[in-house]
């Protein structure tokens, strides 16, 4: 699973598997969901991120996860 941010666009992409999208759908103003070719959800797409999450932090709970940060300017 991967969290991308575009401060540019301000908007998150969470990627949940790595397969290809094939449909994509927005399911609330500004929130679109990727689905593969067999339905199931790949990624998220969060437009307006900042205005609407507090992206300075991540809390994962029920597991402990392998992190790889990564801070692009």
């Amino acid at each position: 699973m991967n969290f991308n941010y575009d401060k540019e666009t301000d908007s998150l992409y969470i990627e949940l598997s790595l397969q290809p999208s094939f449909d994509s759908e927005e399911v609330s103003e500004g929130v679109v969901v990727d689905y593969d070719k067999t339905g199931h959800i790949v990624g998220l797409d969060i437009e307006h991120a900042s205005k609407n999450f507090n992206l300075s932090s991540l809390n994962i709970k029920g597991f402990t996860p392998k992190i790889d940060v990564q801070h692009i300017s």
